[in-house]
């Protein structure tokens, strides 16, 4: 995320200093501070949409899909600091007036009677978008607005956009069109705007959509849901520790699930389901065998193919964490691929009513190099940075590959982070695409 956004927000700052007068006053600071902050707002808010194509071709370098959408999170969200600000000093102009007298340079320009109006209308159209976009973060960070509602508020933004383009494109000054930052601005806004238009038409992902039906339910427990679905020839297959957005109800729309099975080559794939929020409990009563499925993938780079091989391997499975773990597995022992090695540390409310403790056990006993701990929270039981460091050779190199909850990941990477032990690396993937 950091790695891409402030780079780009320092390529748009450098091109706008590159554009810099010697002018020097009150106004002068105005209107260059109304013109950055509206231009990192929209070049930030482009990006945004651009990334909201889920462009497989980013994965890779970004990480993964869940790398990507939450860039796409937090490139919105500054994107709306931004245009907060814009607001904030368009707001002021008649304080900086009353005290020091003048006018804004970007105020005193006129123009032919067409241009005049149009900027007008965008003038307009713009305080009426900023408000509205306002409003549509206020709900994206409110966790307890129910995500179906705010699936089709989400679906909106597009439109917004359009209007927040149509804004910035009329109201910049004429001669930054023939500047760096004018270039690179008008790349964004049609970037930005084709990704809009895309994403109205509903074209986002649909290369990889697949349909399929569910051929098999199962509720090992209470609170998890086991679905395999029957995808056929069309599934171009997947690596272990995949997710795809699976849509059961189109009303509902998609939600992404890691894949719990390792490719067979039959077009079959199953899914353990955390009963976490509305629609997810209860999933087993909601569904039915021969339903028909969307399911659009597969995406992710949680793939032990690209581990270091030279660093000691660490696994830790949280809960319904455990998928990408089950599929790792599954894949070594399907394609008689040599023994991993490594320590799998899974972390569990209830080890003896944990149906996934069992089948862990029976595909551990075919590899000797993997040493399975049980952390099982009703005994008392928890994992730390302390007792995985400790359980290492001091200034050991090891690499760590983390699914489960957000807290635990959070928790175990900031304590082996300061651990005596080399990090080489944590990963870890976010499903937290809202």
């Amino acid at each position: 995320m950091i790695r891409l956004i402030i780079p780009f927000v320092l390529v748009v700052t450098g091109l706008w200093a590159w554009n810099l007068t010697t002018s020097a006053g009150h106004w002068s600071v105005y209107d260059q501070g109304l013109l950055l902050s509206g231009w990192l707002s929209i070049a930030l808010l482009s990006l945004t949409m651009m990334l909201a194509l889920r462009p497989a071709w980013l994965e890779r370098p970004m990480g993964g899909l869940d790398k990507i959408y939450r860039t796409h999170k937090w490139a919105g969200i500054l994107a709306v600091a931004f245009a907060a600000a814009h607001w904030l000093i368009e707001m002021g102009d008649d304080v900086i007036e009353a005290i020091f007298g003048g006018i804004s340079r970007l105020d005193d320009l006129h123009y032919s009677g067409f241009i005049e109006a149009m900027r007008d209308a965008a003038e307009e159209v713009g305080e009426f978008a900023i408000y509205l976009l306002f409003a549509m973060v206020l709900i994206t960070l409110w966790r307890k607005f129910p995500y179906r509602y705010w699936r089709y508020l989400h679906r909106a933004m597009p439109a917004l956009f359009l209007l927040l383009a149509f804004h910035a494109a009329w109201l910049a000054p004429l001669d930054w069109w023939q500047q760096p930052i004018g270039w690179l601005m008008a790349a964004l806004l049609a970037g930005g705007s084709l990704a809009s238009v895309l994403s109205l038409a509903g074209r986002v992902g649909r290369r990889r959509q697949v349909q399929g039906k569910i051929v098999a339910i199962n509720s090992p427990e209470p609170s998890i849901t086991e679905v395999t679905l029957d995808l056929g020839r069309a599934w171009q297959g997947h690596r272990p520790g995949q997710f795809a957005l699976v849509t059961f109800n189109r009303l509902e729309g998609s939600h992404p699930f890691t894949i719990a099975s390792a490719d067979s080559g039959n077009g079959r794939v199953t899914f353990l389901i955390k009963s976490l929020g509305d629609f997810t409990r209860n999933l087993a009563h909601k569904i039915d065998v021969g339903q028909p499925v969307t399911v659009e993938g597969p995406y992710g780079c949680f793939d032990f193919n690209r581990r270091n091989r030279k660093a000691h391997q660490i696994w830790i499975a949280g809960g319904i964490g455990v998928t990408p773990f089950l599929a790792w597995l599954e894949a070594a022992s399907a394609a008689h691929q040599p023994a991993p090695e490594a320590d799998l540390h899974y972390c569990t409310r209830n080890a003896d009513r944990d149906p996934v403790v069992e089948r862990l056990q029976a595909l551990c006993r075919d590899y000797p190099g993997i040493k399975l701990q049980i952390h099982d929270s009703s005994k008392g039981e928890s994992l730390s940075a302390e007792a995985l460091s400790a359980s290492e050779s001091p200034g050991a190199r090891a690499e760590v590959w983390f699914c489960g909850p957000a807290g635990l990941g959070q928790s175990l990477e900031r304590g082996l982070r300061t651990a005596p032990l080399r990090l080489s690396r944590f990963h870890k993937e976010a499903f937290q695409f809202r």
